[in-house]
């Protein structure tokens, strides 16, 4: 049986924290061989994040770093930056989100990569995209959530700037790098050469913000103002009903009018304001507080029950730890409990796309930093003395 459709790639991905991280998760949740590079000290994210029972496996880590086996070098040695070249050298891609001028004193920016593999695809996740005047900057998700408008959103919405309460900038940013590692490597197989790929943060995001809000500054001369009314209302939440919290999004003609009908509104399918998909968004803040009187008037679960049967897009609200009892979660097996090998019994959760060609089948844990270190070092060619001196000078590491 074939495995996921990256089987047979091997990825080097010296990468921290989350941005890169779950790009190189992403890839080898499809089957390719992600070789995490640490060093000395490892990933920040073993000890920033909250909630572990050993030090340097926090939750967070081990769920952004599954399907990778993890050498700690140190590359400050030349024998340590020697590994690095070789396993480049032995490599589909290499990905990494330091900055670059750190990697071109290193050696590692993407010329020299390239001249050491030819087919090499070479990514770089940046803050901010060459030419501009922040690039090679340092920035984590907040400062990019801050320049990108994603922050702004929230002042239009709520009148006061937030970040939105998870490192969504790096995740996207990260899962598009994946997506471009992708695209790369499908050229290759047609032209069988490699390439760079840049990936920056905020150029990623700027892009999100504008294509959702930029609405009438698309056009020149202005065709109207910035933003989505019913994005940015401050009513776009889950909305309360008697006993907890609902959201619906009836937006074509047949949903807003059968929920019309649903809460004894019946006469508004004739109100100029909400007779049609654009006055209703053109009226967002007042279709908004319509929905919201209307929901109180059931349960969570009669609305539930009603808008099934009338085919109104509508769901119950998950708090963090409810997404944990979600029944469609349950039916499809998101969360299973696994032993993992340094960190007993853990949740794990399901990879959310498939391939019917296949998937992975050999599932790795997170490893503890340096886990594979002499594996890896076997797999390059070193002997065991050789392996035997570069961990006794520090060049390498194992836990």
């Amino acid at each position: 049986m074939a495995g996921g459709p990256l089987d047979g790639i091997r990825v080097i991905d010296m990468t921290t924290v989350v941005v890169g991280p779950i790009c190189g998760r992403t890839l080898g949740d499809q089957g390719a061989d992600v070789i995490k590079v640490e060093a000395p000290g490892g990933d920040l994210l073993r000890t920033m994040a909250r909630g572990g029972r050993n030090p340097g496996m926090s939750g967070k880590f081990m769920n952004f770093n599954r399907n990778k086996r993890s050498i700690c070098l140190d590359i400050k040695q030349d024998a340590g930056l020697d590994v690095l070249k070789k396993l480049i050298a032995t490599a589909d891609v290499f990905v990494t989100n330091v900055r670059p001028a750190a990697l071109r004193r290193a050696g590692l920016d993407q010329e020299s990569a390239l001249e050491l593999n030819p087919r090499l695809i070479y990514c770089g996740i940046v803050a901010f995209g060459k030419g501009g005047r922040y690039f090679n900057r340092p920035a984590y998700d907040p400062i990019v959530q801050s320049l990108s408008g994603v922050a702004g959103t929230f002042e239009r919405a709520n009148g006061e700037p937030r970040f939105v309460p998870m490192v969504m900038t790096d995740h996207v940013t990260g899962l598009i790098a994946a997506q471009s590692i992708g695209f790369a490597l499908y050229r290759r197989e047609k032209t069988g050469v490699g390439e760079a790929v840049e990936v920056p943060m905020l150029e990623n995001m700027a892009s999100f913000v504008s294509s959702e809000h930029l609405a009438g500054l698309t056009f020149v001369p202005p065709a109207g103002e910035s933003g989505d009314n019913r994005l940015l209302s401050p009513d776009y939440r889950p909305l309360p009903t008697l006993d907890g919290y609902i959201t619906v999004g009836p937006n074509t003609n047949p949903q807003a009018f059968a929920f019309f009908d649903a809460i004894g509104r019946p006469e508004l399918k004739d109100d100029p304001r909400f007779d049609s998909a654009a006055s209703r968004t053109e009226n967002a803040a007042e279709y908004f507080a319509v929905r919201a009187a209307g929901l109180l008037q059931k349960t969570t679960a009669d609305w539930l029950d009603i808008f099934d049967k009338l085919d109104v897009p509508a769901a119950a609200y998950n708090t963090i730890d409810g997404l944990l009892e979600d029944p469609h979660l349950k039916d499809i097996g998101f969360y299973e409990e696994i032993d993992h090998p340094s960190q007993g019994r853990i949740l794990k959760t399901k990879t959310p796309n498939t391939f019917t060609g296949g998937m992975r089948e050999n599932s790795l844990p997170a490893p503890l930093i340096g886990e594979q270190t002499r594996e890896v070092l076997a797999d390059l060619g070193f002997t065991a003395d050789d392996i035997k001196e570069m961990l006794a000078s520090g060049a390498a590491i194992e836990p």
